[in-house]
């Protein structure tokens, strides 16, 4: 089963944190004080949990606190309703970064066996006027919620790309090797798409049975090549042998998982996201972060623990109550930050909450 909640939680020497410890029950969290105080570090802390880079996408060595210097490290009591994880994430000696479960080294892959953890920055309002790669992104790492083998199977194709690449830009004409990697990329591709499709469906299905005032989205892939959706491993090979001449001038490879988009749809409007005025996108964008939350609630039997980075304060009254109250229903520990404790009076009696004050240059958590 999912971690459920965090128990504890200790930075070490992590951004502006220079020993902060902060003790849990389980309900949502509520984090306010002023812009630089350090609310965000805590949840990018927490989003280290797990597999990736974390919410900020921040190389290991950003996140040591200056002036010291001296690497970073974050432990944390991970708690289900019958069991108890102590996980620790640090730097090692070149700035690489270490996790170990209970005591005993591990891969970062097998915290997303551990523990399901989601999050909402404000960066992400951005999702439908950035690029492709970024919605990408933003796909994959909801269907590694669903899917914790989803991230292997990225690494395996994106390998198996770079050594395509590789061979196309230096011209080779070893067409067994093409033959052998374009294999390799046909199997993992075609397992990428069907995950993505398969986290797409449980999605929607959330949302259809959401009773928020939260837009319904109509969610599908789009690909260059129409049918890619649709190819069985086999296909995808014949398509990578096809397209083997025009990539050669290229010098790269134009086809694939690596090339599909996000379309969202404002269901009731039937207009796409990126025409949706800014409240509208915002409010499309926190649907589906509560959809990926409630899937996950029915599929692992536990809520999965949510990161939701200033995400009040843009939104009316009636929005801000059903946020919270989806967050109540869903029972699960929700980290929301702040600049105003006000912001999150609806639901003041059933959350924790901290204010996080900075004083020369050391984040301090002040228990309310």
């Amino acid at each position: 089963m999912s971690v459920s909640a965090l128990s504890e939680l200790t930075l070490s020497h992590f951004r502006s944190h220079l020993d902060t410890r902060i003790i849990l029950d389980g309900r949502p969290v509520a984090i306010f004080g002023l812009n630089g105080a350090g609310k965000t570090n805590i949840l990018e802390a927490i989003s280290l949990l797990s597999p990736g880079r974390g919410m900020r996408r921040s190389k290991v060595g950003d996140m040591v606190r200056y002036p010291e210097e001296i690497g970073w490290k974050i432990s944390t009591v991970l708690k289900t309703s019958n069991l108890t994880h102590k996980v620790e994430i640090r730097t090692g000696p070149n700035l690489n970064r270490l996790t170990s479960i209970d005591g005993k080294a591990t891969s970062q892959l097998a915290l997303g066996e551990l523990v399901k953890i989601i999050w909402l920055t404000p960066n992400m309002d951005r999702l439908w006027v950035d690029g492709p790669e970024v919605r990408r992104r933003f796909v994959d790492r909801i269907t590694h919620s669903f899917i914790p083998r989803h991230a292997q199977e990225i690494l395996s194709y994106e390998k198996a790309m770079r050594e395509r690449n590789r061979l196309l830009k230096e011209a080779s004409r070893n067409l067994d090797w093409y033959r052998a990697i374009e294999s390799q990329m046909a199997v993992a591709g075609t397992k990428i798409i069907e995950n993505r499709n398969t986290a797409l469906e449980k999605l929607s299905i959330s949302m259809k049975i959401s009773q928020t005032s939260f837009p319904v989205a109509d969610l599908s892939l789009i690909n260059e090549e129409k049918d890619l959706n649709i190819f069985s491993a086999d296909q995808f090979r014949e398509v990578l042998e096809i397209k083997r001449s025009e990539d050669l001038y290229l010098g790269r490879t134009s086809v694939g998982p690596h090339k599909t988009d996000l379309k969202v749809q404002y269901k009731e409007k039937g207009i796409d996201a990126k025409y949706c005025s800014t409240g509208e996108q915002k409010a499309l964008l926190i649907s589906l972060i509560l959809a990926n939350a409630r899937g996950l609630l029915r599929e692992e039997g536990a809520p999965p623990i949510m990161l939701l980075d200033e995400v009040s304060a843009h939104l009316d009254y009636k929005r801000r109550q059903d946020l919270y109250e989806e967050i109540s229903s869903l029972g699960a520990q929700a980290w929301m930050t702040g600049t105003d404790v006000d912001l999150f009076k609806e639901i003041l009696n059933i959350s924790q909450q901290f204010k996080v004050v900075d004083k020369n240059g050391k984040s301090s958590v002040l228990i309310q």
